[in-house]
């Protein structure tokens, strides 16, 4: 798909179809008072006739509009005007690409970026139609023997705006939401594959992949290398299966090697049947999805790439199944992580803390300005925040805020749970240094707390994407998320510095 966006006005496009908001009660946007005009009051007198309020959401497909160069003019309902904030923009605009998706329209030209949006400017607007016109272009097709035929017929593009002052800016903020979206379909790619092909090599063949298109640089880590390092904990989980564990690192500079990285920590369970601590048979085959938070840190380190961000980043990647057999590791059996640490295994099925605690470890070696990890970590998670927030953890305020913010503009929210050492507490063990689960109480903040034992020597933050890394039932299939969330923050980084 090809986007542009320019300096236009809505009655000299040619093309296929023009978009413009409708307010309600039938108020006009500016670009629909200029068609309107156009047209000698066609659009006022189509509203008045009742086949549209301008009710949130609603959608009206006009042909063969008086006066206008286009074949189609859609109007988009947008709601009340005084309350028209960020939700009400994006929902209107998958209402936009619902429409497309249903017809056979092969260009648009877009004014909706003009439109007032609560405490958002032109570029926010201009990301988010890039990031959901791509993402409702999405299709996963390529493990069925007939793929279905595309959904959208939909080639190219156009954002028109009326500042031309604020036209460079524009054009960046889309660059931008391509380049997140790329990352976006990686991620849902590697999370929708089955798990008989989403191995741990295959994520590491996936890596190097990346690697060679963006020239970076890619280390792969095999059992000898992880066992020579001491890395007992991630050893245990992958102990039951025959599929290798896997140690991925990829290393990005936008600038000197000198400056700090920022390093990505993605759980990469390719498949996880909970071990000898077997999950229930219902719904267990979305446990390919238990290696999302790997997809959205290689996804965000594809967007960075291609965007070419002045900034260092490392992203790595502990890629392992987690299956029961005469060798996975039991419930009670004791194991030395990499910093020395021993844990007590109560719950084989808390696997995720143990591949993450040793590539914290690990990450120690890259001397970053901040480390921060993504994983499906906890159903607690899900108990608490449901499908709508990602579980935000951290041993620094400032990192916190920044994460929150970064969620706030990508329209990619988390929510801020305490790492109080009140909870530490709870992952006392009689036979090791700590136990890797702390009861029912609390579970996702335990697990964090378990994480952050690991992580003393930097600042550290730890995603928990369990409700929103993926979709059950009909839509069920990954999100892609939280490659906007940890991609803005990055942008956000480099802004900072600038």
């Amino acid at each position: 798909m090809e986007f542009e966006v320019k300096v236009a006005s809505p009655e000299k496009q040619r093309g296929a179809c023009v978009v413009v908001g409708i307010f309600e009660s039938r108020k006009l946007t500016e670009a629909a008072k200029v068609i309107d005009e156009t047209s000698n009051g066609y659009i006022k007198a189509i509203l008045s006739q009742g086949d549209m309020d301008g009710k949130a959401n609603a959608t009206l497909l006009l042909h063969n509009v008086p006066g206008m160069l286009c074949k189609r003019v859609l109007l988009v309902g947008l709601g009340k005007d005084k309350e028209f904030g960020d939700k009400a923009f994006i929902t209107a605009m998958h209402a936009v690409a619902n429409v497309f998706q249903k017809s056979g329209i092969t260009d648009a030209s877009i004014f909706l970026t003009d439109i007032p949006v609560l405490e958002r400017d032109v570029e926010w607007k201009i990301n988010q139609i890039a990031l959901i016109a791509m993402g409702s272009d999405y299709q996963f097709n390529q493990l069925k023997s007939k793929p279905e035929e595309k959904k959208y017929s939909l080639r190219k593009i156009s954002l028109g705006i009326s500042d031309r002052a604020a036209l460079a800016a524009g054009k960046q903020a889309l660059l931008q939401g391509v380049a997140i979206a790329k990352g976006m379909s990686l991620a849902k790619d590697l999370g929708n594959l089955a798990p008989n092909i989403c191995t741990p090599t295959y994520l590491a063949k996936q890596a190097k992949d990346i690697a060679k298109t963006y020239k970076l640089k890619a280390t792969v880590l095999e059992q000898k290398d992880m066992e020579k390092l001491g890395m007992g904990s991630l050893l245990s989980v992958a102990q039951g299966s025959d599929q290798p564990a896997k140690l991925i690192a990829l290393e990005y500079y936008g600038q000197t090697k000198k400056e700090k990285p920022v390093v990505l920590v993605g759980k990469g369970v390719t498949f996880d049947t909970g071990g000898i601590s077997l999950k229930p048979s219902p719904d267990m085959d979305e446990m390919k999805y238990d290696m999302c938070g790997a997809a959205s840190v290689l996804g965000t380190m594809l967007a960075v790439a291609e965007m070419k961000l002045p900034i260092n980043l490392v992203v790595i990647v502990p890629a392992t199944e987690n299956m029961p057999s005469g060798s996975a590791t039991k419930p009670g059996d004791v194991v030395t992580s990499m910093s020395g640490q021993t844990i007590e295994v109560l719950n084989t099925d808390a696997e995720g803390r143990l591949i993450l605690c040793d590539a914290l470890t690990y990450a120690d070696r890259f001397k970053p300005e901040v480390v921060i990890d993504v994983a499906t970590l906890t159903g607690a998670c899900v108990m608490a925040l449901g499908h709508v927030a990602t579980g935000l953890i951290s041993n620094d305020d400032k990192l916190s805020q920044d994460l929150l913010n970064a969620g706030e503009q990508a329209a990619d929210r988390a929510w801020q749970l305490p790492l109080w050492d009140d909870y530490q507490e709870l992952l006392k063990s009689n036979f090791a240094d700590m136990a890797n689960i702390g009861g029912r109480a609390a579970g996702t903040i335990t697990a964090a707390c378990f994480l952050s034992r690991f992580a003393k020597t930097y600042r550290w933050a730890h995603l928990d994407i369990a409700g929103t890394a993926w979709k059950s039932g009909k839509e069920k299939g990954s999100t892609g998320r939280p490659v906007p969330l940890l991609t803005q923050y990055l942008i956000a980084q480099t802004k900072a510095v600038n």
